[in-house]
């Protein structure tokens, strides 16, 4: 069972940074493509960005495209979600997700993009933007 714990959250003013880290427990983290997603109250699990095993490659939602990055440290068994520009819509509960399949590459097309595509998460880190 892999155990995935997120940090980093908090209460940024709009315009702020954050960057958020995950770490994975266990020894298949380079195997795993690895996802970000926000849930706001009353509304679904959104897709925000994914990165592939090696972390040469990545996709983002469009409404994250140029402000996030998303980037894995596989020796650290760390992924992150540097998010820059932060607006209020982007207060929300985000998570990390591990998706185990074994693709037959490291650059999909389509991107594991619905939270139905993952095996495991974290419980979430809080980002709450101030206008």
């Amino acid at each position: 069972q892999v155990q995935l714990v997120e940090s980093g959250g908090g209460l940024v003013q709009a315009g702020g940074s954050l960057r958020l880290s995950c770490v994975a427990s266990g020894n298949s983290f380079s195997n795993f493509y690895m996802g970000w997603f926000r849930q706001a109250p009353g509304k679904e699990r959104e897709f925000i960005a994914v990165i592939n095993w090696s972390g040469g490659s990545a996709h983002y939602a469009d409404s994250v495209e140029g402000r996030f990055t998303i980037a894995r440290d596989n020796a650290k068994n760390t992924v992150y979600l540097q998010m820059n520009s932060l607006r209020p819509e982007d207060t929300a509960l985000y998570f990390c997700a591990a998706d185990a399949t074994p693709y037959s590459s490291d650059y999909l097309i389509p991107w594991p993009r619905d939270p139905d595509d993952y095996d495991y998460w974290g419980q979430g880190t809080q980002v709450t933007v101030s206008s």
